[in-house]
Formats: C-alpha cells, sequence, structure tokens
C-alpha cells in the first residue's frame, strides 16, 4: 500500500508501513492530529522529543520543522497511522462560524498527546469506512465536516488548544542565529528559513550577511558538509547513512560537493581515518 494513502484529498490520510522507516520531514505545515492504530511513533523538534504507541492520539501543531520515526512492534507486524490535516483555511472558517476569537497567543508546547477519551476514539471510529472503501468517492463537504468535528471534540476534551489551533499570525521575528544553527541540515528552500524566522526573503538574507558574513545558500552548504566531514572522521558514520540526515537530496550530489571542498571523497575520508586507528 502507498504510504501514506489520501482517503478524504488534502485533509485525511492513512499510513502502513511492515519495516521501520525514518522520515525527516522537514516543514510540518499544518495543525495536525494523528491517531497511532498500531506501532510506534517517534516526533523530534528543537524543542520536543514526544512518542505514542497503539491507540494513543498527538496534535501537532503547525509551522514546526522535525524528523518522524515510525516503527511497527514485533506482536503487531506492522505500523498504521490515520492523519487529519487541520488546514488554516478549514480552521479560519470554523472561527467564524463559532466565533471563535483568541485574545492571547498560545505559549504552551507545541506537539500535545491528548488525553485518552471515548469521545476522540469514537471519532476515529468513524474515519475507518474511509479508509476501508478508498476507491468511492469522497466529497470536499464530508472532508470539511469531518475536520469541524475534530474541531469540537478536541476543544471539548483540551479547551486550551483553542489558542494553538485559532492563532492566524505570522511567525514572530525570532533569533536567526539560533535557528539556523539549529536547523540547517533540514532540506528546505531558503524561502522557507525566511518565513519560519519571520522575516521576508530581503530582511533574511540581509539579517543572515550581518550574522554569519556570507548568503544563505553558501552558508548552508559549508555547514553540512562541515559536519558531514565530523561525522565520518570522528563517529566513523557511513556517507550513506548521512546524506539524508543533512540535508542533501542525493549521495551523488553529497558526494561531488565533499570532493569539491575538502579535495577528497567522503570514502577516501572513511579510509583514511581507519588507517589511523589501526
Amino acid at each position: 500500500m502507498t504510504n501514506p494513502t489520501e482517503i478524504i484529498p488534502g485533509v485525511i490520510f492513512y499510513s502502513y508501513l511492515s519495516t521501520m522507516r525514518k522520515e525527516k520531514v522537514g516543514f510540518l505545515k499544518h495543525n495536525t492530529l494523528v491517531l497511532q492504530v498500531s506501532g510506534h511513533f517517534t516526533l523530534e523538534t528543537s524543542a520536543q522529543k514526544i512518542s505514542m504507541s497503539k491507540g494513543e492520539m498527538l496534535l501537532i501543531g503547525k509551522n514546526q520543522l522535525g524528523t518522524l520515526t515510525k516503527t511497527p512492534m514485533a506482536n503487531e507486524e506492522h505500523y498504521e497511522t490515520i492523519v487529519i490535516f487541520l488546514q488554516e483555511d478549514l480552521l479560519r472558517k470554523i472561527a467564524m462560524e463559532e466565533q471563535i476569537e483568541i485574545k492571547q497567543k498560545y505559549t504552551g508546547p507545541q506537539n500535545i498527546l491528548v488525553p485518552s477519551n471515548d469521545f476522540l476514539k469514537g471519532y476515529f471510529q468513524s474515519v475507518i469506512p474511509y479508509i476501508r472503501n478508498p476507491t468511492k468517492s469522497i466529497t470536499a463537504d464530508i472532508g470539511i465536516l469531518k475536520v469541524k468535528e475534530g474541531v469540537k471534540l478536541l476543544l471539548h476534551v483540551i479547551p486550551e488548544v483553542r489558542n494553538l489551533l485559532f492563532d492566524f499570525s505570522e511567525p514572530h521575528k525570532i533569533d536567526l542565529q539560533e535557528f539556523m544553527l539549529s536547523h540547517f541540515h533540514y532540506n528546505l528552500p531558503v524561502e522557507k528559513f525566511a518565513g519560519l524566522t519571520g522575516r521576508s526573503l530581503a530582511g533574511f538574507k540581509r539579517d543572515f550577511q550581518k550574522i554569519f558574513g556570507m548568503a544563505p545558500r553558501q552558508w548552508l552548504l559549508e555547514k553540512r558538509l562541515t559536519e558531514a566531514r565530523s561525522l565520518i572522521e570522528n563517529k566513523n558514520k557511513k556517507p550513506s547513512a548521512i546524506y539524508l540526515d543533512l540535508g542533501f537530496e542525493s549521495l551523488s550530489h553529497f558526494s561531488h560537493s565533499f570532493k569539491k571542498k575538502f579535495g577528497k571523497a567522503p570514502t577516501e575520508c572513511m579510509v583514511l581515518q581507519t588507517a589511523r586507528e589501526k
């Protein structure tokens, strides 16, 4: 089965795996509600590491960078999740219909394990028929209704998440240096880094030049390559095991860039390090 399978376009997804999978997903764009049907799920961001197992639910906040690890458990044979995207345009409609106003900015954790409750369990049970019959035509109207139902149940169970769900403000301007040093390994366009730090592209480039003394793309490449060399020479990491985690799209691109900067291929660094240790 394709992973993930789109059940209601853009809204509800079903994920199935039989082997462990680690995904450096980069940008988590939407608020997202996840039910762990089976297996083990871990989300790691710069601020949190949060895990859940069979039967647990997680609310993931929007506009984050993170890594997902999906692991089937030996006694369950596979990994399954149901994922509901709470897209901003739908949340805006709900806010208008329900006359919801946010009087103070949400300051709690971006990712919240949802307490076990019959209401949300029943909600996810109502999604299962769509998963079992994915070939049937599902209208956008049904998707909107399912999101509204999920949001109302979330507010019933955890009222304080209203400030998280209905905060439609732009990301505020944050410490660019701290953010980039923590997130340089994500394979994102410079425009996305700019938005996540609360800046226009021009403002981001200007501030970046002042802080790092070079253009963002140049700095990102050099930072990733320097980190790669350290991992290879000091921690005996194989190039094939680290290039994706450092934001490179392919092993060939990584190897070419590495050799251009350091004068030798990453595999040559491994050989030299092994020789020194003998």
